[in-house]
């Protein structure tokens, strides 16, 4: 890990990260997803949904750096009760 003085929180994250999409990968060969309509009137696939959720957490941690700049677990709650919304209603 020294090669690029990563810290292991960013190690994790991106194995996160890497994990997710493996999954979502298998996922979506073995169970194929028709595109769904939600709230936001555009049709989404799961991917979609990762790809969005990833996209708007990235958005909420750096807000919540710029803002609160301390207790950034809280900012992990958030972030997963967004993931949830999108996944359920987007």
């Amino acid at each position: 890990m020294d090669w690029m003085a990563w810290t292991w929180p960013t190690a994790a994250f991106f194995i996160i990260i890497v994990t997710t999409l493996v999954i979502f990968s298998v996922l979506a060969v073995k169970f194929p997803e028709t595109p769904r309509k939600g709230v936001l009137g555009m049709e989404t696939t799961r991917g979609d949904r990762l790809f969005i959720t990833l996209l708007g957490s990235a958005f909420i941690n750096l807000a919540w750096l710029g803002v609160v700049s301390v207790n950034q677990p809280y900012a992990l709650a958030v972030c997963i009760a967004y993931a949830l919304v999108v996944f359920r209603w987007v």
